[in-house]
């Protein structure tokens, strides 16, 4: 177990269970490792030393006397900085919220304290997650793996790369039009949105409280199925046996492939060819109600946003990067009947998917049209900075508008996932499916 920082968590789970891994040293190996990057505080907001001291030796006393209390028992993650921590400055990446310091842990986050995990710290994110690039020179712009001069996806681009670069196996993020898989795709890793309603907000610092969610990004497909469970109390998937033979997927033509790059678009087709080759049955499907939907998304995002925030944000606008503050300004436009007329219409439109989706078991499209862009070009020029969130977001958002769960996979090219969308509250069909199709995608 000597490469402690290269294993998936649920190998080091394995370790500790096997008495070939301690958890003290291996919350030491991970502070050491932050410490001595030197990025580290380009990726974390603030570390937990003594918390993770502290529960190390705790779950070190549990592995020794045979009482493990889950498979990542001992196992040290990070949390992106909007779960509030107790004692610990908690600032959702904002200098609005700059000392704010909240009494007690987020709920998910006493829920993986009491399975053992280890918080290692708080990861840097975008400005209030509202952007999918990972770029916020107000604190902090994460470096991509692939090139530090690239952004690394957001708004939970800390999360991605506490772990693409070895800082954590494993991260807690948030994904609200696609905060969690735009960043672990760019990253090449896995990431799990989950069904709005699946995990606790209370204590997670809000954007869009009716499509926030908790999701975690991993290594892969296992542990992203036992960080689900460590999060809620429950018991991990069932991933024996999973194979992509027989599945059948249909691949949606419509508005994911509009305007999309070379890279991401011929990396899905590459994938798509694997998973048919596996024995998939690959289909291809049109949704023409589609551009409509994803024409709701500017009032309900942004007026809900902007409400939870206005008082906050009028207070100081200054304090906040100008392409973030127009965004939150712009769902000051909205009247409330155009607000509800548009749920109205969003409820309609998740009836007409499920019925056309109902005969396959995950849709297939790209995880992001667009390669990480360059991040000095991103803060020179707003109209750049507009054009690419939008196509960053643009297919994970789909997800979020049809209240879906959805799982990124890496395709073998750097930046370039893959993404299947299951059914609301579908996680443990979604998660078997995803972990057979990473056995043919690899």
């Amino acid at each position: 177990m000597a490469d402690w920082q290269g294993k998936s968590a649920g190998d080091l789970g394995r370790g500790i269970a096997a008495g070939k891994a301690d958890p003290v040293e291996l919350a030491e190996a991970f502070l050491a490792a932050i410490a001595a990057h030197p990025d580290a505080a380009r990726i974390y907001a603030r570390l937990t030393p003594d918390r993770a001291r502290a529960e190390a030796k705790a779950a070190a006393l549990r592995a020794k006397a045979g009482l493990r209390v889950s498979p990542l028992d001992g196992v040290p993650i990070s949390w992106k900085d909007l779960f509030d921590s107790a004692s610990v400055a908690t600032e959702s990446g904002s200098r609005l919220l700059k000392g704010r310091i909240p009494d007690r842990d987020a709920e998910v986050l006493q829920t993986a304290t009491q399975q053992g995990l280890i918080c290692l710290g708080k990861t840097h994110m975008t400005e209030l997650a509202f952007s999918g690039l990972g770029l916020n020179p107000m604190t902090a712009t994460p470096p991509n793996i692939h090139d530090p001069a690239l952004v690394a996806g957001g708004s939970s681009s800390g999360a991605a790369t506490s772990i693409a670069f070895g800082l954590a196996p494993a991260a807690v993020g948030s994904d609200t039009g696609g905060s969690v898989r735009i960043p672990a795709a760019w990253n090449d890793l896995v990431g799990l949105k989950t069904t709005s309603g699946r995990l606790s907000l209370k204590g997670v610092v809000p954007l869009v409280e009716s499509f926030d969610t908790v999701g975690p990004l991993t290594r892969n497909v296992e542990d992203a199925a036992l960080l689900l469970a460590a999060l809620e109390g429950g018991k991990p998937a069932d991933l024996c046996g999973a194979t992509i033979a027989g599945q059948r997927l249909a691949v949606l033509d419509t508005v994911a492939f509009d305007d999309i790059r070379d890279a991401p678009a011929n990396a899905f087709e590459d994938a798509a060819r694997r998973l048919a080759a596996a024995g998939a049955r690959v289909e291809r499907l049109t949704f023409p109600a589609l551009p409509a939907i994803m024409a709701l998304s500017g009032i309900l995002f942004t007026s809900e946003a902007y409400a939870i925030w206005r008082d906050r944000i009028e207070a100081a606008p200054d304090l906040m990067f100008a392409p973030i503050l127009d965004r939150f300004r712009s769902g000051a436009s909205f009247a409330a009947a155009d607000y509800v007329e548009a749920w109205r219409s969003l409820r309609a439109a998740r009836a007409l998917w499920a019925e056309a989706t109902a005969p396959y078991d995950a849709i297939l499209i790209p995880t992001a049209a667009i390669l990480p862009p360059d991040a000095a070009r991103l803060m020179s020029d707003p109209e750049y900075f507009a054009r690419e969130n939008l196509l960053a977001l643009r297919n994970t958002r789909i997800g979020n508008l049809l209240g879906l769960s959805a799982l990124t996979l890496p395709t073998g090219t750097p930046s370039c996932g893959i993404m299947l969308m299951g059914r609301a509250f579908g996680e443990e069909a979604l998660l078997r499916l995803g972990v057979a199709a990473e056995k043919a995608l690899i």
